[in-house]
C-alpha cells in the first residue's frame, strides 16, 4: 500500500466516525498522486486553481468528485461549471449569480459553501456574517434555480497559537447553527462546515468541521 493510501485511510479512521468527510487536497501534485489514491477508492480531491482542476478533470476517471476550493473569479466560472461538484469559495453575491448563470448553460444545480471571513488577516478571502445574512434573506437567491447553498466554508489566521484557531473554528460554527434555523428551500440547505486542514483539521472537527480539506498530510510538502 502507498503512503497515500495509508495517509487517507488514517485520517478517514480518525474523522468518519465524527461524521466528517475527507478532501484530498491535490494542488500542484502530479496525476500519479491523485491516481494511487483514486485506483483505492478515493474520489473527494480539492483544488485551488480552475485551469489545474480542468486539466486534472480531463485526464482522470469521470466519477471523482472536484471541489473549488480557492479563490475564484467570476470570469472563470463558466470553465468549471460543466463537472464541478462543489465550489467552497463563494465570497460574494456577484459571484453566486455567474456560478447560477453557467451551470443554468450545463442544466446543473452547483453545490455551494459561502466562504465567511474569520480569520484576522485581510489576506484571506470571505464575506462577512453580514453579508451571508443579506444572501440568504434575499428574494432574488429564491430566483436562482441552478446553485444550492449548502454550507460555510472559513480559513483560520495563519498562526501556532491553538487558542486564537479555535476561537475562529467557534465563531463559524455559532453563525452556522445561527443560519440553520432559515427555513430549508431549493437552494438553502445547510449541512456542510468546511473547516480545517493539515494543521488543525483535529482541532477543526472537535469544533464541529463536517468536512476537512487536507494537503501536505496525505501528499507531502510541496
Amino acid at each position: 500500500m502507498s503512503a497515500i493510501v495509508e495517509n487517507i485511510q488514517r485520517i478517514e479512521n480518525e474523522i468518519k466516525p465524527k461524521g466528517a468527510t475527507l478532501i484530498a487536497v491535490s494542488k500542484t501534485k502530479p496525476i500519479e498522486m491523485l491516481m494511487e489514491a483514486y485506483n483505492a477508492g478515493f474520489k473527494h480531491f480539492g483544488e485551488n486553481y480552475v485551469q489545474e482542476l480542468v486539466g486534472k478533470y480531463e485526464q482522470m476517471p469521470k466519477d471523482i468528485e472536484w471541489h473549488l476550493i480557492g479563490h475564484l473569479q467570476s470570469n472563470k466560472v463558466k470553465y468549471i461549471a460543466g463537472f464541478v461538484s462543489m465550489i467552497h469559495s463563494v465570497d460574494s453575491f456577484k459571484l453566486l449569480k455567474e456560478i447560477d448563470k453557467q451551470a443554468q448553460k450545463h442544466s446543473r444545480v452547483v453545490d455551494c459553501l459561502l466562504q465567511i471571513h474569520i480569520a484576522e488577516e485581510e489576506s484571506k478571502s470571505g464575506m462577512t456574517q453580514e453579508e451571508a445574512i443579506e444572501i440568504v434573506n434575499s428574494t432574488e437567491l429564491t430566483e436562482l434555480n441552478n446553485i444550492k447553498i449548502v454550507g460555510l466554508m472559513g480559513m483560520t489566521t495563519l498562526t501556532d497559537d491553538e487558542t486564537q484557531i479555535r476561537k475562529e473554528f467557534r465563531e463559524l460554527k455559532g453563525f452556522f447553527d445561527k443560519l440553520k434555523q432559515y427555513p430549508k428551500t431549493d437552494n438553502l440547505q445547510l449541512e456542510n462546515l468546511s473547516m480545517g486542514m493539515s494543521g488543525d483539521y483535529e482541532i477543526a472537527i472537535e469544533e464541529g468541521s463536517t468536512m476537512v480539506r487536507v494537503g501536505s498530510k496525505i501528499f507531502g510538502n510541496r
